[in-house]
């Protein structure tokens, strides 16, 4: 956690009523069945798709991008895109709230995600994240060249990478500073002169008469509990993701002015939506 933001008290939990365990039990089947149907079936086709292709994934996007739509369609939830994804080659950087950005973030674009090590060993999320693609990376230095070739290879590749810059999730409502380490990596002479990075800002509206932090995920809390939250809701609200205009790596002199503007444009888009796209 950032010293400029004490994670408030995580809201009180609920009693689930029979309602609400009859709707916990059919989206979760629905949607457990739907992610890892989907999983086993993208599997099958990488076994095609890489020998062919290595890096490059033609086919197996866009069957990340049905199930994510689906989950939408599942939760009752909505979700709303302003703006244009890019159609150049760069990167995309995004506020964080929830797990449920990436269902959201994929569900529009083909994109792949940028993750701290740890997270490949998770159970079930790990597995999923590998099968999508994510990039995971070590915090460790001493592994900098390493990455930063990986990080040349995929982008060079056609990949959109994104990551999300706050290096934590938040309650949604506010956004916290952009670390600019990663964005050294963008900075190389194979690359600045090429790419072009993405702000995007995801803003979430909690269900009528929800604590606004609804579908926030941030410090210690479980992810089951957040889980069964979303999924026995009477009703969803929405998730806006607002993309913003795409800037060129090669137009700031360092690392530190392009990290501050694209987090000043994600935070405008917080507090402006559309005003600033």
């Amino acid at each position: 956690m950032t010293g400029s933001w004490t994670p408030p008290p995580e809201p009180p939990a609920e009693a689930l009523t029979p309602a609400g365990w009859v709707r916990l039990t059919l989206r979760g089947t629905i949607l457990g069945s739907l992610t890892f149907g989907g999983l086993g079936l993208m599997l099958l086709l990488r076994l095609i798709e890489r020998p062919l292709f290595g890096l490059h994934r033609p086919f197996t996007p866009y069957l990340t991008q049905i199930v994510c739509r689906c989950a939408f369609l599942i939760l009752g939830m909505g979700h709303v895109v302003r703006g244009k994804p890019m159609q150049e080659r760069g990167a995309v950087v995004a506020n964080h709230v929830s797990w449920l950005d990436i269902f959201a973030l994929n569900a529009r674009k083909r994109i792949y995600f940028v993750s701290k090590s740890e997270v490949a060993r998770w159970p079930a999320i790990g597995w999923l994240a590998r099968a999508t693609g994510t990039l995971f990376i070590n915090r460790d230095p001493r592994d900098a060249r390493r990455q930063q070739v990986l990080f040349e290879r995929r982008l060079l590749a056609g990949h959109r990478l994104l990551f999300f810059p706050e290096g934590t999730s938040t309650d949604g409502l506010q956004v916290l500073p952009f670390k600019s380490t990663l964005f050294q990596a963008f900075l190389s002479d194979e690359l600045r002169h090429r790419l072009f990075i993405q702000p995007v800002t995801l803003r979430y509206h909690a269900p009528e008469g929800a604590d606004p932090r609804f579908y926030g995920w941030w410090g210690e809390m479980d992810f089951g509990p957040h889980l069964v939250r979303v999924l026995a809701a009477p009703r969803n609200g929405t998730v806006e993701v607002i993309y913003h205009a795409p800037v060129r790596v090669d137009t700031f002199p360092n690392r530190k002015s392009l990290a501050a503007h694209v987090e000043q444009t994600v935070r405008d888009g917080l507090l402006h939506g559309m005003a600033q796209v």
